[in-house]
């Protein structure tokens, strides 16, 4: 079997990408029964990352544990963004880590900073320390004390509404852990905890970086005032979709 075979069946099944997808699953395989078992978990829908063990994330290979959320190429925004507001000797707090992608990005970019990745799943808590980022189990930011001594919390949180989780693609759908793509009637359930902890973590003048869609900046935005939060700004894709905010502590 040929790359242009690998390729043409995983284009039948609906990889968009299938010509890189081939190249990456032939890379991996090193004989043929290993490529023909990579190529049926993938054309069952599988999760790429999953089955070759890593993907790309700002320019750098991340490992990837089968099970973990695979960080999507829209994060990486939220990395560069969040890597330009943390200070040289500042402290970072990623939230809803995962792999450990934007906390591994930040100990490359600043690597003076002292990071930190939380997450609830121990395996994702685990592939995030194979990264390279000190990284605690955690819901959200209980296991944290440093109360008002944080320059930057990000945060990856589920902010697919529940509703619109049938509306996802099959592969995402039947494969990815529900509970890093379910948030709740309006999909912000658990972003608002995230504001809420870290505007107990954050110094006056920190920030805070969370992925968001749709509309949600508009319906997020009274509860980043209440909680302390000003200069609330969204940032969009080439295509003109809201993929983040990012809002700074009043002080």
């Amino acid at each position: 079997m040929n790359r242009a075979d690998v390729a043409a069946r995983l284009r039948a099944a609906g990889c968009v990408a299938a010509d890189d997808e081939a190249a990456c699953l032939f890379a991996g395989a090193h004989d043929a029964a290993t490529l023909e078992r990579w190529l049926r978990r993938r054309v069952d829908g599988e999760p790429l990352a999953w089955i070759v063990g890593w993907t790309t994330f700002c320019g750098a290979r991340l490992h990837v544990a089968p099970g973990v959320y695979v960080p999507r190429p829209q994060t990486e925004a939220l990395a560069r963004r969040a890597a330009r507001v943390l200070p040289r000797s500042g402290v970072a707090v990623d939230l809803c880590t995962g792999t450990g992608a934007v906390a591994a990005h930040l100990v490359h970019a600043v690597p003076d900073a002292s990071v930190v990745g939380v997450d609830i799943d121990a395996r994702a808590v685990r592939c995030a320390r194979g990264n390279g980022v000190h990284a605690l189990v955690s819901d959200l930011a209980a296991a944290v004390h440093a109360p008002g001594a944080v320059d930057v919390v990000t945060a990856v949180a589920p902010y697919v509404p529940t509703h619109a989780l049938a509306l996802l693609p099959v592969d995402v759908r039947d494969h990815e852990p529900t509970v890093a793509l379910d948030g709740g009637a309006d999909g912000l359930d658990v972003v608002r905890r995230v504001v809420d902890e870290a505007a107990r973590l954050l110094r006056p003048g920190g920030w805070l970086l969370v992925e968001v869609g749709g509309d949600q900046v508009d319906t997020l935005t009274p509860d980043l005032a209440m909680r302390g939060y000003v200069h609330v700004t969204g940032w969009r894709n080439a295509e003109g979709d809201l993929r983040g905010i990012a809002a700074r502590m009043d002080g």
